[in-house]
């Protein structure tokens, strides 16, 4: 990160990049980026500009002259879709910074991703819902409730004038309508807004997906807050479940043994198994979840070994799979241990034939 203290052209109106407040600062690595002050620049910096920062250059860089209509229309095609990877970048990034309790850093990532929605799509498409989302959980993350509700009530009136908007978008808002109301402290309205979450979300990717299973987990953290371990319970054990389940099917593609061909003649290639990765937000939420209940199930009285075994061994898998043999091996020893206290010979089995593949890595 760079500074580069300016004075602004004569007519040109130069904004900050976080406020909108006329700018004084430049990034000299763009050249096409302002800032109001120091403290914008390092915090824009911080949430997503060290990430796209040389991709914005031909975004914002004046059009080059082209003697053809064909040319004209070439160029645009190519920035359109420029500007849809950079929706998709920031929209991630900001994801993964509110998975990761860095609800700051996640208010330029979403507000870029909204900056370039609205290009794209215009001020009035459902497209921009998921950016409102996202400026809506980081304000709830730092307290801000009303700035939250002010996102939420646009994500809320767009869904509502959009008769097409998919049940993957109301899913999101309804999960972030449950948390406000959950951090407002209005529980039963919570659990409300997060049934429906599961609803739109079972609707469209099933019941046993891990992108439903975020409201699973917000749901269950409610009931654990009312004092209702029972239903909590169960809850966290279908969360664990639904991620044992995803991170097992990445495992056993990552791990099988390709086929051998046989015969002679020409190869006919068969399409082979494709493992179902996780992008950057997804193994954060994994993270942040799985993390939660193994903290939770290793302090609750009259646990079940199964329970924690499960997640134990999820949590194994996710490190193998984010490439922290040290961690992946450290909570397999201890899906091993509790493993053995189960009636589940199936579970101990599988983690052991797990362990077997950990002792091949290398520890980085």
């Amino acid at each position: 990160m760079t500074l580069n203290p300016l004075s602004n052209p004569k007519g040109v109106k130069l904004l900050c990049e976080l406020c909108q407040k006329p700018a004084y600062i430049q990034c000299t690595k763009c050249r096409v980026t302002y800032y109001c002050s120091v403290e914008h620049q390092k915090a824009d910096w911080m949430g997503i500009h060290q990430k796209i920062c040389p991709m914005l250059i031909e975004l914002r860089q004046a059009a080059p002259f082209l003697p053809s209509e064909e040319e004209r229309q070439k160029r645009e095609k190519q920035l359109s879709i420029k500007k849809r990877q950079m929706i998709d970048l920031t929209r991630t990034t900001g994801q993964k910074l509110l998975f990761e309790g860095r609800h700051e850093q996640a208010v330029p990532a979403a507000m870029q991703s909204l900056r370039f929605a609205i290009d794209v799509h215009g001020l009035a498409s459902i497209e921009l819902v998921p950016s409102y989302l996202i400026l809506g959980e980081a304000s709830i993350g730092l307290g801000r409730l009303n700035q939250a509700e002010e996102y939420l009530a646009q994500a809320q009136w767009t869904v509502l004038k959009t008769p097409e908007c998919s049940n993957a978008i109301k899913s999101k808002l309804y999960r972030n309508l449950g948390l406000l109301y959950a951090a407002k402290g209005e529980y039963d309205e919570s659990l409300r807004q997060l049934a429906d979450d599961i609803y739109h979300a079972s609707e469209e990717f099933g019941t046993s997906d891990i992108r439903t299973s975020g409201g699973y987990f917000h749901m269950a953290n409610v009931f654990f807050r009312q004092g209702r371990m029972d239903v909590a319970d169960s809850l966290y054990r279908e969360v664990s479940e639904i991620w044992y389940n995803h991170l097992l099917k990445i495992v056993h593609v990552r791990t099988r043994t390709p086929d051998i061909p046989k015969g002679i003649g020409p190869l006919v290639q068969e399409q082979s198994e494709e493992e179902d990765g996780l992008d950057e937000a997804q193994e954060a939420e994994a993270v942040q979840v799985l993390n939660a209940i193994y903290d939770m199930r290793e302090h609750q009285p009259n646990r079940k070994a199964e329970d924690l075994a499960r997640v134990c061994h999820a949590l194994a898998m996710l490190y193998f799979i984010l490439y922290d043999i040290q961690k992946a091996k450290e909570f397999g020893r201890k899906a091993v241990v509790t493993s053995e206290g189960d009636r589940d010979d199936q579970l101990s089995r599988t983690v052991v034939e797990f362990m077997k593949v950990l002792e091949t890595q290398r520890t980085a």
